[in-house]
């Protein structure tokens, strides 16, 4: 367990929140929470955040190469636990996290997935908000992750089009496509209950890219950079929907990738 002189790690707050850590280990980490500020904003943001990991990713752990995925999680080493032996293995985020990266590793397609996060954050906060949460979850992509065929046309906009109804927006394969990267899938998910569109790209240059829409009634905002989990973000607002465009490409190229996009993605 960590002293106090070690910040805690996310898993570990995580099982603070979810109640599954021994007496003393929780009052070690609440006096941390106490005394240090930077620990109570990353406690504060994971419980807002709240996940519903084993819902969404049900049918992908169904799906998984079952052999493999326990090889993998055998060789984790076993940590200490208040829990009861009886507890089922996937019953705590923390083993269903383990299966989902395993699952990832293994190159597993996520093909729906739902992205919730907490009420109460003001009009100012949430476009800062649903940047990290969709941060947080895009990290997790590797090439594997969209390994496979580019889809044809009909089935590109098959799959846009829940994303056109649900958002009120006008989505063709010709709008959302981009220079030498290829389109690979465009999911509905859901941030703070509200539907987001998310279209998911592979860079043959810098791997993993994704545009994702919410609809938001924020100020129209002219497009912005940031850094968010190692890659860059181009993010901006049109007064009905928020746009961000994510990946590891060179802030430049980012820029001009979503100069290109935001002229043709119409609503």
């Amino acid at each position: 367990m960590s002293t106090k002189h070690t910040i805690p790690s996310d898993e570990e707050l995580t099982a603070f929140i979810d109640g599954e850590l021994t007496a003393e280990e929780a009052a070690s980490i609440q006096t941390m929470v106490e005394k240090d500020e930077s620990v109570a904003e990353r406690l504060e943001f994971l419980a807002r955040a709240s996940l519903p990991f084993k819902q969404a990713f049900a049918p992908l752990l169904s799906e998984a190469p079952r052999e493999k995925l326990e090889t993998m999680l055998a060789a984790i080493p076993a940590q200490p636990s208040a829990r009861l032996a009886s507890t089922p293995a996937f019953a705590s985020r923390r083993g269903f996290l383990g299966a989902l990266a395993a699952s990832l590793v293994a190159g597993i397609a996520i093909d729906r997935a739902v992205i919730g996060i907490g009420k109460g954050f003001s009009a100012k906060d949430e476009n800062s908000e649903w940047r990290a949460v969709v941060a947080d979850y895009i990290s997790l992509y590797t090439p594997e992750t969209l390994a496979g065929p580019v889809p044809g046309r009909e089935d590109q906009a098959a799959q846009l089009g829940p994303l056109d109804e649900k958002l009120g927006l006008s989505l063709s394969p010709e709008a959302v496509s981009l220079p030498g990267i290829d389109f690979k899938r465009a999911l509905l998910l859901q941030y703070d209950g509200k539907p987001l569109a998310q279209v998911a790209y592979l860079d043959p240059e810098t791997g993993p890219m994704a545009l994702c829409i919410v609809r938001s009634d924020a100020v129209p905002k002219s497009p912005d950079l940031e850094s968010r989990k190692g890659m860059n973000v181009v993010y901006w607002s049109n007064g009905t929907h928020a746009f961000m465009l994510i990946g590891h490409a060179t802030a430049d190229r980012m820029t001009a990738i979503a100069e290109g996009v935001r002229g043709k993605v119409a609503v």
